[in-house]
């Protein structure tokens, strides 16, 4: 018998391929009565492709055996109800390590040489009329690192290439890393020249860099935020960034996306991206076949190969 399984939003071409290949595909985003047709087929429905996945929808596919996220965030899941309904829910971790790490090294080198302020200085035909200025360089500064797991490893060691001094904060001191940590944030905002966030986001990480944080960090210290927006108390960062507490900011995310705050869109000392840290054909076509293999493995009997619960 043909297993059905569920889409709520669009996925990459690649594994939207892989999944009509091999299930039954409903595309409930596409649905013009999205109520009546759980109502009707819901209880057909033994997998979902995708995130965002809440207790209310759950409700509707009381067969759901099995959440396959894409993405190696879970946040936007309701993981807790998923155990009580003995739901099972996957991620893609690992496969985009690399395409996070380069690009928080690439937001950090675009802040510390305003490039892309100087790729506009040049484009405006402002640079017959004077060189466009100086700036700073990541060469013997300090980096502290919110979150060493798989990706803030991996942003370590791209720094320590730039001659940079990693220092980190974690839930857990780590003995086998050869960084020093600090058990206190604001203590290490306060030692850095710059605060990467790469912890989870979720229930335990909100506003974790708080204003007291980034005060220490400083009118010279420079924040880089590739994790999630609800990670950094954004309203004070947004301030001192204005006033001139804060150096710096390079943000992939923000709190509310995709709306940013307006103050940031006129500021010279902030570097925007619009949350692409993975966005590398490479990567999501990995992470598309982590998911479809996770469902592989499960409708199988076989292990989960990124299981979160």
């Amino acid at each position: 018998m043909t297993i059905e399984i569920l889409q709520t939003h669009t996925l990459l071409a690649s594994c939207e391929e892989a999944l009509a290949a091999r299930y039954t595909v409903h595309k409930l985003h596409e649905m013009a009565d999205q109520d009546a047709w759980l109502a009707e087929n819901g209880p057909r429905i033994r997998a979902h492709a995708g995130s965002g996945v809440q207790a209310d929808l759950m409700d509707k596919l009381p067969k759901l055996e099995i959440i396959a996220s894409f993405g190696v965030g879970y946040d936007n899941i309701d993981v807790g109800a998923a155990k009580a309904r003995n739901i099972r829910v996957t991620n893609t971790p690992d496969v985009l390590n690399d395409a996070v790490a380069e690009m928080t090294i690439g937001l950090m080198i675009s802040l510390a040489r305003r490039i892309p302020q100087a790729d506009q200085f040049v484009r405006q035909g402002k640079w017959p009329s004077g060189n466009y200025g100086l700036f700073s360089e990541l060469m013997g500064k300090t980096v502290g690192i919110v979150g060493l797991g798989r990706i803030g490893k991996e942003i370590a060691v791209r720094a320590q290439a730039m001659k940079m001094r990693v220092v980190y904060h974690g839930r857990h001191l780590q003995p086998a890393v050869p960084y020093i940590y600090y058990d206190d944030l604001e203590d290490m905002a306060r030692d850095s020249d710059w605060l990467v966030v790469i912890a989870p986001g979720g229930q335990g990480t909100e506003g974790i860099v708080s204003r007291n944080a980034l005060e220490a960090l400083g009118p010279r210290g420079c924040l880089v935020n590739v994790a999630r927006g609800t990670l950094v108390d954004e309203p004070a960062m947004v301030e001192l960034l204005v006033n001139g507490g804060l150096g710096g900011a390079a943000l992939d995310v923000f709190e509310k996306e995709p709306q940013v705050p307006a103050e940031l869109l006129t500021l010279d000392n902030v570097v925007l991206s619009p949350h692409q840290g993975s966005a590398t054909r490479q990567t999501r076509d990995a992470m598309g076949a982590l998911l479809v293999a996770n469902l592989e493995k499960h409708f199988g009997g076989e292990p989960l190969i990124s299981a979160v619960v």
